[in-house]
């Protein structure tokens, strides 16, 4: 409640985008997530890996190590649909590759790459979630990965 209103899912997920990730105020994941949140990772190949508990202090840590890595980087909700206790988000990340990130070394590289979240909320808390991003993507700018043209020639040719 905020101010004696309740606070909408969308509101929620809202401040999660905008005030965790763009203006890094982690303090707020503690107001925004519920201690036993659950987490889904999406695979595109595979569905959802099974949920793990990830509360407020997990979250901190890996938003901070992004923000390490990307220290620029900027999130723009680019579409946002809320129904019930559900919001799914659109999300393009925009930033610059600084430092080490994931065992990868700074590239000095800006990149792009796009989120798709669902946010399931009660009572103010996000509670669960599903995350499916662009990991191809951001890779393939990062140089890690050959582009996708090329990876679909090499393919062509086995």
């Amino acid at each position: 409640m905020s101010g004696g209103r309740p606070v909408s899912p969308r509101d929620v997920a809202g401040r999660f985008f905008l005030e965790v990730w763009n203006e890094r105020r982690l303090g707020v994941l503690y107001e925004i997530i519920a201690p036993d949140c659950v987490t889904h990772q999406l695979r595109s190949n595979e569905g959802a890996a099974p949920g793990e508990p990830r509360g407020p202090a997990e979250i901190e840590r890996e938003v901070a190590e992004w923000h390490r890595a990307f220290p620029d980087l900027q999130v723009t909700v680019e579409d946002m649909v809320a129904e019930g206790d559900r919001v799914v988000s659109r999300v393009a990340l925009r930033g610059t590759h600084a430092h080490d990130w994931m065992g990868v070394p700074a590239r000095g590289k800006a990149v792009q790459f796009w989120l798709i979240v669902t946010h399931r909320v009660r009572d103010g808390f996000i509670i669960e979630d599903w995350v499916l991003w662009d990991r191809l993507g951001l890779l393939q700018q990062l140089g890690v990965v050959v582009d996708t043209v090329s990876l679909l020639a090499a393919a062509a040719r086995e």
